[in-house]
């Protein structure tokens, strides 16, 4: 799993996965119809971004699916607005760093950064 400190990074190697992907098979990348996307909070507060790329529609490894068709292929294309992206990011499918490797979708709370985290994720509840 490969997490990326800012969106721009993580956009950029899915792009270069799914190429590199493509490159393997001695073929033309197809266009991509599916763009997935998640975001992490680790335990030291810092938030990372892990993102995909598939050429098929209904694919998923670690991430949820966000844009599909033409607007997958955009955001491939370089065509997206990183502020839209993050304010559609739905704050309940954040995944929070609880021990090394181990995510969940509740901030652990014996951290200080765990419980300002619930403490705002039970306010948006």
């Amino acid at each position: 799993m490969d997490l990326y400190d800012t969106l721009e990074e993580a956009i950029e190697a899915a792009r270069e996965a799914f190429i590199e992907s493509a490159e393997e098979d001695d073929s033309e990348p197809p266009a991509p119809q599916q763009f997935n996307l998640q975001k992490y909070v680790m335990l030291d507060g810092d938030t990372l971004w892990q993102a995909e790329f598939f050429a098929e529609e209904g694919e998923s490894v670690e991430c949820l699916t966000l844009r599909s068709g033409a607007a997958a292929q955009a955001i491939f294309a370089g065509d997206y607005d990183e502020i839209e992206i993050r304010e559609e990011w739905l704050d309940e499918n954040t995944l929070y760093e609880w021990d090394e490797d181990d995510f969940q979708l509740e901030p652990p709370l014996d951290t200080e950064e765990g419980k300002t985290a619930a403490d705002e994720w039970d306010d948006d509840r």
